[in-house]
């Protein structure tokens, strides 16, 4: 009887021994290969009123020195950043635009009587962080 029970506890310790070996929160060893996987929602752009239209059209002065020009279609803004770099933001909710890769985001409307413009946008270098930038409508 000793024998059979003292089996029965090292077959199950040896059990249990190889199911640690396989739980899904254990360290990956030196030749298992390791992947990541990046899921991104695509943007589903809404249609732009005619007289939101109206009110972001335009030049802006912003307060880095650069000059920003607005243009809308149906459903995006195409903004031009000192006559040179060209963004196409598509319309997420009234008044706020983001670019297809979500890096450049632009925000009309905004103040209290509507005046302000904020831009944020992650710059090329691959730092983290983000760069705000804002224009009152009076730059424009």
């Amino acid at each position: 009887m000793r024998i059979s029970l003292f089996m029965a506890s090292a077959s199950l310790l040896a059990a249990a021994a190889g199911a640690h070996a396989q739980t899904p929160g254990a360290a990956p060893g030196p030749s298992d290969a390791i992947s990541s996987v990046q899921v991104r929602a695509p943007v589903s752009a809404l249609r732009i009123r005619d007289d939101q239209a109206r009110q972001i059209t335009g030049a802006y002065g912003l307060s880095n020195g650069s000059y920003l020009k607005v243009h809308t279609e149906p459903r995006y803004i195409v903004a031009t950043i000192d006559h040179d770099t060209t963004l196409r933001l598509y319309a997420v909710k009234p008044y706020h635009f983001v670019s297809a890769d979500n890096k450049v985001t632009m925000e009309f409307n905004r103040g209290p009587a509507g005046e302000d413009m904020l831009m944020s946008y992650v710059p090329e270098t691959g730092l983290a962080w983000i760069t705000l930038t804002s224009a009152p409508l009076a730059g424009r």
